[in-house]
This record gives structure tokens, sequence and C-alpha cells, in this order.
């Protein structure tokens, strides 16, 4: 699988690996210090010394390119920051078919759900995030009264465990007890 980062920056890891082999450095000391594999770096060395720096270059990333450009990609963050609610939806929650209508009607490019999953992770780096599941019915007063007058009352109480209605036991040294 393809480490993260854009060519031009594993290029530069490539080329930060044979600098610290000419330094003497070990190739697992490289590979740890990179988050490389170990049989990357001594492939990296292999190449530099076949092609020289020429063999570290950055290859073209494989696949077919994004349907939208890097500025579409940056309108699109735009909207989405703006909410659903500024976009017209009625509830303020972004669901992958929203948010597909919303590139087909500004960009008119048609993605699928799990390609419009794949721009949000990929190229604008965002996560899945639920909502807090809280009844529409929720008193927000009703709850800090409760919060701060009636939960220390039930929290301090007596511990609730053990035999009730018999008093503890003192227990009487053993040296004044009757023989």
């Amino acid at each position: 699988m393809r480490p993260s980062g854009s060519a031009q920056q594993l290029e530069a890891r490539r080329r930060q690996a044979v600098a610290f082999l000419r330094r003497g450095k070990t190739y697992r000391w490289i590979a740890t210090t990179l988050n490389a594999s170990l049989s990357s770096v001594v492939r990296w060395w292999q190449e530099y010394q076949r092609k020289g720096l020429r063999g570290l270059r950055a290859h073209p990333s494989p696949g077919r390119p994004s349907l939208l450009s890097e500025q579409q990609i940056g309108g699109l963050e735009k909207h989405l920051v703006a909410g659903p609610l500024k976009a017209g939806y009625s509830t303020d929650l972004w669901k992958l078919k929203r948010i597909r209508r919303l590139i087909e009607r500004h960009y008119g490019v048609h993605y699928t759900e799990v390609g419009v999953w794949k721009v949000l992770r990929q190229r604008l780096r965002w996560s899945c995030q639920k909502p807090e599941r809280r009844a529409t019915e929720r008193d927000k007063e009703k709850i800090e009264r409760w919060k701060r007058y009636r939960w220390p009352r039930i929290k301090k109480r007596a511990t609730t465990w053990g035999p009730s209605g018999f008093p503890r036991r003192k227990r009487v040294p053993a040296h004044s007890q009757c023989s």
C-alpha cells in the first residue's frame, strides 16, 4: 500500500534515507526514524547506487485523477463548513447523499457515495462525526438544577449496601475481654 504523503514528500523521504546512509547510519535506524520498512530503505539505497538521485525521483501516483480540482475541493470545503442548513437542508447534519448532491449541483461532477467518502477522507482529511443523541424535550435548566442541588445530596448519603437496621459492632480489644 502506498504510504500517505504527496509524491514530493515521499521523494524527500527517500533522499533523506540516502543522506543518512551516506553518513553511516544503519538501515534499521533509518527505517525506524523515517517510519519506513527495512526492505524499502534497502531498495532505495540499491536504486540510488544504480541510478543516482534520478532513481529516487517521485513517480506519478497510479489511478484515475480526481474529478475535482484543488480549487473545487477548497470551494467544497467552504460549503461543507457553512453547514447543511445554509445549503437548504432541514437538519444540521451532513450525509454522503447530501454531499453528493451538493457536488453535482455546484460542480457538475457525479460521484457515488463511496467516492464522496474517499474525497472527504483523502482530499479533505475529514472523518465521520456522529452527533450526540439528545431528546428534543430536554430542559437544560432542570438538568443543571438537578446536578447542582439533588445529585450532591444523593451522592453524599451513607452507603446503601450491607445489612440494614443493624448497628455495626464495635471491636473490643482482646485484653479487656472477661475470662
